[in-house]
């Protein structure tokens, strides 16, 4: 796991610290051809420079996003941006994960993808990679 993504974790609260472990290891297991990295302060991982899933802390809870994750067609990523294509869903507990799902979405975020690297050179427009 990247050195920044674990001292990161470490700074979370006990039950905070264990989701983000769980999220980390989990992540890193399935996007095996990611980088990661703590970008805007918070846990990011990437395929070629475009940003997939991060999390962070937020009053609600840890919050798992996934950048494209409006597209995945999945009703426990009920947290929708209002601008983008972003979806997520908010943890409390470790136990509140249900493994098989996280696993279900990162492999359909290998799949799914909105071109967020390049947003800024095309005005805010987003196009869909794959």
């Amino acid at each position: 796991m990247n050195q920044e993504i674990i001292t990161y974790n470490v700074k979370q609260t006990s039950e905070d610290k264990a989701i983000c472990n769980f999220l980390a290891h989990t992540i890193d297991n399935e996007l095996t051809l990611a980088e990661s990295k703590i970008w805007h302060a918070h846990p990011v991982w990437f395929l070629d420079g475009n940003p997939i899933v991060g999390y962070s802390k937020q009053k609600a809870g840890l919050r798992l996003m996934f950048w494209s994750g409006a597209d995945f067609e999945e009703e426990n990523l009920n947290v929708r941006g209002e601008k983008f294509k972003d979806a997520s869903i908010f943890y409390n507990n470790v136990s509140d994960i249900d493994a098989e799902s996280l696993k279900r979405w990162l492999k359909k975020s290998i799949d799914i993808q909105w071109d967020y690297k390049n947003i800024v050179k095309r005005k805010g427009q987003l196009e869909r990679l794959k």
